[in-house]
């Protein structure tokens, strides 16, 4: 298969840490791999930036894991030119010896080939404009519940208002 992105990081995306695989393809015959493993908090987010600056990666591949991918991709967005978060079925391991470190390297063999569908993410205002919407939602629904309750309670002790 053809070869897409010379240059590209698979990340395996956990609650507490991040596990990132560079791919360089150059005209040998073997890829070179560099692997890393991060912390989620934003320094460590920020220091896995600046690793993937540092070794001229602008292609990112990461699994789609609950909200946790949430954070490292705000961050990389400003600066890494093509982000790919992909839905955990399309780039899951071949059942057998799993880890982290052979799941990022996965994720990055399959988004080097260009074999990796990439799930839709908004621009960044609709995604802040999409929370604020539905935390307001969130919101309104606990207070017409709380006042059905107290409605409720009202009525089994017998008084009306």
């Amino acid at each position: 298969m053809k070869v897409t992105y010379q240059t590209c990081c698979g990340v395996d995306v956990h609650k507490s840490f991040l596990v990132a695989t560079i791919i360089k393809t150059s005209s040998g015959i073997e890829p070179s791999y560099q692997k890393r493993r991060f912390s989620t908090f934003n320094n460590s987010i920020l220091e896995f930036k600046k690793w993937l600056l540092e070794n001229e990666c602008l292609y990112v591949c990461m699994e789609s894991t609950g909200k946790y991918y949430i954070p490292v991709y705000n961050i990389l967005e400003s600066h890494i030119s093509n982000i790919v978060v992909a839905n955990p079925k399309w780039v899951r391991a071949v059942k057998g010896e799993k880890d982290d470190d052979k799941d990022a390297k996965w994720i990055a063999d399959l988004f080097k080939l260009g074999i990796v569908k990439s799930s839709f993410i908004p621009q960044k205002d609709f995604r802040i404009l999409r929370e604020l919407t539905r935390y307001k939602y969130k919101l309104v629904n606990m207070r017409s519940s709380e006042k059905n309750r107290y409605q409720n309670a009202l009525t089994s002790g017998n008084c009306k208002l």
